[in-house]
């Protein structure tokens, strides 16, 4: 399960040492800790990582099967967790060791900035592979936070980024050794953790207000086909 440590000024949210699908136990958890980070007083930024091979593999597609009358409760807590990483009110840095695949993928790019291992692990948006389309809410996530040339080729193929090319496509903005993944992720965010406040949660709302609006207030049902 996910646990948070804090190093000075910076929260380090380690989402767990798994597969670290969107379980909704593990959801919770994930919240509790931006909860902490929210209250926490004076400056501060947060750093999302994880241990072992993967970053996140995503929804929990097994839970979900078994749990067909709660989907509609679930993808809305997905979306909302979304929502609440793109909005929160600190500079936020995903660190990622390993995999990033379909919503653990799209949760890094609720992240303000990501750093990925370059010799080791892939990003990438399967949706198409596993037929399993997006919600117009993790659509515009996407399209909000990568170039259109980016966004299209990730969707419609599910092309598998390695860390260098993630950085050359934009979807990350540093690729380093394994070694260092989570000190750069640290360094950026830590020169960050001043902005800490209500005025950059002002400046994210307008800035990402319609990818937002969807992920908050449009219902699994309204949203259409499962994702």
């Amino acid at each position: 399960m996910p646990t948070l440590d804090r190093q000075d000024d910076v929260f380090v949210l380690d989402l767990g040492d798994g597969e670290n699908r969107f379980h909704p136990d593990w959801i919770a958890s994930v919240d509790a800790a931006l909860d902490d980070v929210e209250k926490a007083p004076g400056p501060r930024a947060l750093v999302t990582t994880a241990t072992g091979r993967f970053y996140s593999n995503g929804l929990d597609l097994e839970w979900l099967s078994a749990h067909g009358d709660r989907y509609r409760e679930y993808v809305d807590s997905v979306h909302g967790l979304l929502a609440r990483v793109l909005s929160l009110p600190v500079i936020t840095v995903a660190a990622i060791p390993g995999h990033a695949f379909a919503a653990g993928a799209m949760l890094s790019l609720a992240h303000d900035f990501r750093v990925m291992r370059a010799d080791r692990g892939f990003w990438c948006l399967p949706e198409v592979d596993i037929d399993i389309p997006f919600t117009p809410g993790m659509s515009a996530l996407i399209r909000a936070r990568l170039t259109p040339q980016t966004a299209h080729e990730a969707m419609v193929t599910g092309r598998r980024y390695g860390g260098t090319d993630a950085q050359a496509a934009a979807i990350v903005d540093r690729a380093v050794a394994e070694g260092a993944v989570l000190a750069t992720a640290a360094e950026i965010a830590g020169a960050q953790a001043a902005k800490a406040g209500s005025t950059l949660a002002t400046i994210k709302e307008r800035l990402y207000g319609p990818a937002l609006a969807l992920l908050r207030t449009t219902t699994a049902a309204e949203q259409g086909e499962r994702a």
